[in-house]
């Protein structure tokens, strides 16, 4: 029943001081608000990309070329021979099945309309390999060798049916100047992982019509799943030593999910340590604010004091009831920080095309940093009204 009555009393006392409160609520909003958040999209970013790797299969590693010397000197661009990428699943006992793809730029026309986008030559395999789904149609076939057929992400797909450029599957398109038949168009998919980008934003093409295109454009990227048992590294020496063995010998870059996913939790770690950091200072400022309320309160509310002390209250009474105040107020910042936090997580996942997810321990630690913070900052006004002289706390106006 005393702490009904104290909680009341803390309440009232609050409500007296509306506008003051609310300043003091601010610095702890924003702080808890950044804390919510940085907890919440770091967790739902690495189950994000576990997810996709799961999807996709960890079994899944890129292999890039990087250029080398000579041919950066010639203006020679890097890439791989498509003929030799495609013997790997047959020369190399850890591979399984290759997808590899070029990459390019160029201006879609259709009906006086233009625009730049990313388009990916890329083989059959390329679908199951970064497991897309399709809308309609079909996807590019082995079939397709230099065909004019194309495949229209998902996202670009949307927009180029909101401004009437296609309809659908069998819509004919001008891409640089080469007319292209629409056959497939895919279902969005959640970006990360090691799918390209223009999975989403570009058109698919066969890999061969690609490579035709122009000279500038090669194989860039292999995507490679290996068989079962074989472990990364392993795979990675094998397939150094392939391409060391080949005529146009290059360095390769190979990345795998682990190198992926350690370098997410690095960058998670930095973005943590920055938003920690932009957090505490709110909260710091926050607490400060809380403080000064709390001495405010105590330096209008002497007399109020005295005649509690006059009526028996001990000096624990005293002190009891301001630092009730000061957890209350912080609460009541740390719960609208809570909400703050959340929504701006929910933005940000609907945004990124992340699964959103309440992290209910984000929500214990906002809960216990606002009572803490309630603590801390409140016990020096707490033991300050407590400290009163009750003659002179009377005498006060």
């Amino acid at each position: 029943m005393m702490l009904k009555a104290s909680l009341r009393e803390a309440a009232r006392s609050l409500a007296a001081a509306k506008q003051r409160s609310l300043l003091a609520l601010l610095g702890i909003v924003i702080g808890i608000g950044s804390v919510i958040a940085l907890v919440s999209m770091g967790t739902m970013a690495q189950r994000e990309t576990l997810r996709q790797f799961m999807e996709m299969g960890t079994d899944v590693i890129s292999i890039q070329e990087e250029q080398r010397r000579e041919d950066r000197a010639g203006g020679a661009p890097p890439g791989f021979s498509l003929e030799d990428v495609l013997e790997m699943p047959a020369r190399l006992a850890s591979v399984r099945s290759v997808a590899p793809y070029a990459s390019a730029f160029g201006e879609l026309r259709k009906e006086g309309q233009r625009q730049s986008i990313p388009i990916l030559g890329v083989t059959e395999g390329f679908l199951d390999m970064n497991k897309l789904a399709l809308a309609e149609g079909r996807f590019i076939s082995d079939l397709d060798v230099l065909m004019s057929h194309a495949v229209v992400g998902g996202n670009l797909a949307e927009r180029l049916v909101k401004q009437g450029i296609i309809a659908g599957v069998g819509e004919d398109i001008y891409f640089d100047d080469r007319k292209l038949t629409v056959v497939g168009v895919l279902r969005p998919a959640a970006m990360g992982a090691m799918r390209p980008y223009e999975c989403n934003e570009g058109l698919m093409l066969p890999i061969s019509t690609v490579l035709r295109l122009s000279p500038q454009n090669t194989v860039r990227t292999v995507m490679a799943r290996l068989e079962p048992g074989v472990t990364s590294s392993q795979a990675a020496d094998e397939i150094r030593q392939y391409f060391s063995s080949l005529p146009r010998a290059g360095q390769v870059r190979i990345t795998s999910p682990e190198q992926i996913i350690e370098h997410m939790e690095r960058q998670s770690r930095m973005f943590t340590l920055l938003l920690g950091a932009i957090g505490s200072i709110s909260l710091i400022v926050g607490g400060v604010g809380v403080m000064n309320v709390m001495l405010v309160s105590v330096s209008e509310r002497k007399r109020e004091i005295g005649i509690r002390r006059a009526l028996g209250a001990q000096k624990k009474d005293i002190q009891w009831q301001f630092l009730i105040e000061s957890v209350l107020l912080s609460l009541m910042g740390g719960f609208l920080g809570i909400v703050l936090g959340v929504g701006a997580s929910f933005l940000i996942a609907r945004y990124s095309q992340w699964q959103f997810e309440i992290i209910h321990g984000a929500l214990v630690l906002g809960v216990g940093v606002s009572m803490a913070v309630g603590i801390f900052f409140g016990y020096y006004p707490a033991r300050q009204a407590a400290a009163l002289n009750p003659i002179q706390a009377l005498r006060a106006e």
